[in-house]
């Protein structure tokens, strides 16, 4: 097995073995990729990469991380990015996108900004949670989502993934990952919920599970699935190791194919552990 080698995965095959991780951009306008993002990801497929997977693209306006985000929650996000990803594959590449949803996390500047909170007066939003914790200092409390809310947000994910297969997106990743608000729900130290979605690892992993099954309903079975997570929070009493590997296992069953192995970004301050192969 080489470098170069060709990869099958379900029922697509990539030319090789080199894959474009998702890099968010912040070049967007109103959730609309511009000539910008034609030419970063057009740029890597022509170049020989065989996956191109576009930034993390939120599934409602407001799990945007920054006002430049891209979105793929209007049908009229459909109609921009439609011309990327047939870009992609004219250079013999696949197109992918990663689905995300920032949580507490959103509405603040771009990182060459400082990406500090974003307040209303100043044109940002409110941001929702599993529980009413603020991410850090400076930022503000989020509103906790309630029971009968969660499921809009599943619906969400599911009506994003059916936009992306309309505009020829063939690889799918689900951002569980980075203190987004996937990994806010599977990590005790942002979710105190004392209803099905919190306390106990089965409720924890709940939204995620849910996610991924509405998303394979609808994202054809020949079509690979991913799922990022967070390997741990690097705090104790945070998301581990052991329960992502608890959590992979109950993911396979249900149509995911690959799991995009990251870690930390819940908390801020959190001291990692610097060294060969280590990740953010």
């Amino acid at each position: 097995m080489k470098l170069l080698d060709p990869f099958r995965i379900r029922e697509v095959e990539l030319r090789n073995r080199i894959v474009v991780s998702p890099m968010c951009q912040y070049s967007a306008k109103d959730g609309h990729p511009q000539t910008w993002h034609l030419v970063h990801l057009g740029s890597r497929a022509v170049g020989g990469a065989a996956l191109v997977m576009a930034e993390a693209t939120a599934v409602e306006a407001r799990g945007r991380i920054s006002p430049s985000d891209t979105g793929i929650y209007d049908d009229s996000h459909s109609k921009s990015w439609r011309p990327i990803a047939e870009f992609i594959r004219s250079q013999g590449a696949l197109p992918g996108i990663q689905l995300a949803h920032a949580g507490r996390k959103a509405s603040v500047t771009p990182p060459w900004e400082g990406g500090k909170a974003i307040t209303l007066e100043d044109g940002g939003w409110v941001t929702v949670a599993p529980s009413a914790i603020a991410f850090d200092d400076g930022f503000a409390v989020p509103e906790a989502l309630k029971a009968n809310a969660i499921g809009d947000v599943v619906k969400a994910f599911s009506n994003a993934a059916a936009r992306a297969l309309s505009v020829g997106f063939e690889v799918l990743e689900i951002h569980a990952a980075h203190g987004y608000l996937l990994h806010q729900f599977l990590s005790p130290l942002s979710n105190t919920r004392t209803d099905e979605y919190g306390g106990a690892f089965e409720n924890r992993i709940r939204l995620t599970l849910q996610v991924v099954q509405a998303v394979r309903k609808v994202w054809p079975q020949k079509l690979p699935l991913f799922v990022r997570l967070s390997a741990t929070d690097w705090k104790e009493g945070g998301w581990d190791v052991e329960q992502a590997m608890e959590l992979s296992r109950k993911l396979k069953p249900l149509g995911v194919d690959l799991i995009d192995v990251s870690s930390g970004g819940l908390v801020s301050g959190v001291k990692i552990p610097v060294g060969p192969g280590y990740t953010r």
